[in-house]
């Protein structure tokens, strides 16, 4: 556990988000590791359907993942007053959620998979073995789901440096379980769903049995679970509209992959691959945003709103940084990190392309997540949920259709990073106002 309230803000929250990206990075690396391996030993067609599956997937669990970063935000602020005992009660609450969300959120993706990816025009030949992926996937969204409330009680806690130890362990036992199914085994790709959905389920219980064991506040234990509805509702306030944010982002990809579908299975395979890279550049802004929500969440609740301005702009300096130097990777290397997934020609033509347009305003998108990282920390989490609502609905999903009709998928690649500087706009221009700074949790307690 780490009090984010004293020290030098750039120091604190490097070491806070270095574990935190890191851990990401082997999360990324299951989604990763199963397109890398169905891609070269079973196909493109094969290829496009883990990346078909992850946007429903995303789409589905998003307002349940919002709900969980509340909780973050939440618990930060109540560990930044020194309030054990309401980070207590809103961990339990937090679980006797995630456990009845994720039983009703794979009973819906297991029923209606195959009609989701009629209805996003996804070609014939991929839909089989994408609704095989994703119902196999669905089976183990319980572990998903646990693991995931581990992270942001731990992280709220101040605690990064856990979850990246427990995501290694899943990440390598994902892997190798992907060797062993699919080339050794000869699964395909139900091979790939199951290692992930075993490699979860494993590290899951191994972590609640450490944490039980080891951990001064966190005690899960269904039996001694207490659910506080006052301490839920205040989730829900600050979770929704990050739930619905993220909702709104899953959803216009499978808006995007609608408009890329039409142009064949190798436009829809480079898509998803360049939506791995694309996964992977975001992660540094993705993250540090994160460590500096839990920053200013735990400074606003320690009192101290003098600090956040200043862990907002060394965060800024940090990231931009990062954002340069892998935009120079993703222009030069282009088509050495496609090749990684397929050595499939087309795929590899289209995707270098995308990655030419769309990676020089890496530094843009990251900018935006920087300043909506403020936003969160204070649970100012309504107006973020807008300005994404307007970046991708009313500029994105609109510019990327006009331009596909008239320059064909590269149309498509130009929405995108047009859409980031829209939002990455409007952010800038709410967080001058400093409107945000009247959301602090903890003052509902008065």
């Amino acid at each position: 556990m780490k009090d984010l309230s004293v020290g030098k803000e750039s120091r604190l929250i490097l070491h806070f988000a270095t574990p935190m990206l890191l851990g990401n990075i082997f999360q990324q690396l299951y989604n990763v590791v199963d397109s890398i391996i169905v891609g070269n030993f079973i196909g493109k067609e094969a290829l496009a359907a883990v990346g078909s599956a992850f946007p429903i997937i995303f789409t589905l669990i998003s307002l349940i993942i919002g709900i969980a970063i509340g909780a973050t935000i939440i618990i930060s602020q109540y560990f930044g007053a020194k309030d054990i005992h309401n980070v207590k009660r809103a961990i339990d609450t937090l679980y006797i959620f995630l456990f009845f969300s994720a039983i009703f959120v794979s009973i819906i993706g297991i029923i209606f998979s195959e009609s989701i990816f009629r209805l996003i025009r996804l070609p014939e030949d991929v839909i089989p073995q994408a609704s095989l992926y994703l119902n196999i996937y669905f089976t183990g969204l319980i572990f998903f789901f646990g693991f995931s409330g581990i992270s942001a009680i731990l992280r709220g806690l101040g605690d990064s440096k856990t979850p990246l130890y427990f995501m290694i362990l899943s990440t390598i036992t994902n892997i190798v379980l992907d060797l062993l199914f699919v080339v050794v085994f000869g699964w395909g790709i139900a091979g790939a769903a199951i290692a992930t959905i075993v490699a979860q389920g494993s590290t899951f219980l191994i972590a609640v049995i450490y944490l039980n064991k080891t951990h001064k506040i966190i005690n899960l234990s269904w039996r001694k679970f207490c659910f506080d509805k006052k301490i839920f509702f205040k989730n829900i306030k600050i979770g929704f509209p990050i739930g619905f944010q993220g909702a709104f982002v899953a959803l216009s990809m499978i808006v995007m992959y609608w408009l890329v579908n039409p142009f064949g299975t190798s436009a829809v395979a480079a898509y998803s691959v360049v939506f791995r890279i694309d996964s992977f550049a975001s992660m540094p802004a993705m993250n540090f945003a994160a460590a500096l929500a839990i920053f200013v969440g735990q400074n606003l609740g320690a009192n101290k709103p003098q600090r956040v301005k200043s862990g907002l702009w060394a965060t800024f300096r940090m990231t931009s940084i990062i954002a340069l130097v892998i935009t120079t990777i993703a222009i030069i290397f282009n088509r050495g990190l496609i090749h990684l997934f397929t050595p499939d020609t087309d795929v590899i033509n289209i995707g270098s392309q995308y990655l030419n347009i769309v990676s020089p305003f890496y530094i843009i998108f990251t900018t935006m997540f920087i300043v909506g990282g403020v936003m969160r920390g204070a649970g100012d989490t309504l107006i973020p949920m807008i300005i994404t609502f307007f970046a991708l609905w009313i500029v994105r999903i609109p510019v990327c259709y006009y331009l596909s009709r008239e320059l064909g998928v590269t149309g498509i690649w130009w929405g995108i990073p047009l859409a980031w500087l829209a939002g990455m706009t409007l952010s800038y221009i709410y967080y001058l106002t400093g409107r945000w700074r009247s959301k602090v949790v903890i003052r509902l307690e008065n």
